[in-house]
């Protein structure tokens, strides 16, 4: 049972396209991570290997606060965030690091503990933020900075996905 006002993990659907376009509207969050096109949506709703998750809190949870990519640990990787968005209106509110707690504590994640990240030699917000959390720099890799940290597995919840 999640704590009141603990935020709430779920699958991306295409209904939530709307919102996405909206956010993605936002010149700074095109620059770092757009830009989403069909294909994208396609991919992502698709995608058997990994899952891209809304994040919300339980007190409004129509309101999504953020928007996580996760790639699935794979014999030559760990657990990867791939994205993470937050809702361009509520920026420097602490939600990234509350929406990205949540989602990686996800259960609908299979198996492993490690998590990484890579972050873009030319985001220093993003580097920060990894930064601040604790994650592990493991240094540049592929001209990209690689974060790793390990989240201990909860018991799966039914239905989490």
């Amino acid at each position: 049972m999640s704590a009141p006002n603990a935020p709430l993990v779920r699958r991306m659907v295409r209904a939530d396209w709307a919102w996405i376009q909206d956010w993605f509207a936002d010149p700074k969050l095109d620059a770092e991570l757009g830009p989403l096109d069909e294909e994208w949506l396609a991919h992502v709703l698709s995608d058997a290997g990994g899952a891209e998750l809304v994040v919300s809190d339980a007190a409004e949870p129509e309101q999504p606060i953020a928007l996580i990519g996760c790639v699935w640990e794979a014999a030559d990787h760990p657990h990867t965030v791939s994205d993470l968005a937050v809702d361009p209106a509520r920026r420097g509110q602490g939600l990234g690091r509350r929406a990205l707690a949540a989602a990686l504590t996800w259960a609908g994640h299979p198996g492993g503990e490690t998590w990484v990240s890579y972050v873009d030699l030319g985001n220093p917000e993003a580097h920060a933020f990894f930064t601040a959390l604790g994650w592990e720099n493991r240094g540049v890799s592929d001209e990209m900075i690689e974060f790793a940290t390990t989240v201990p597995r909860t018991r799966a919840v039914p239905g989490a996905e």
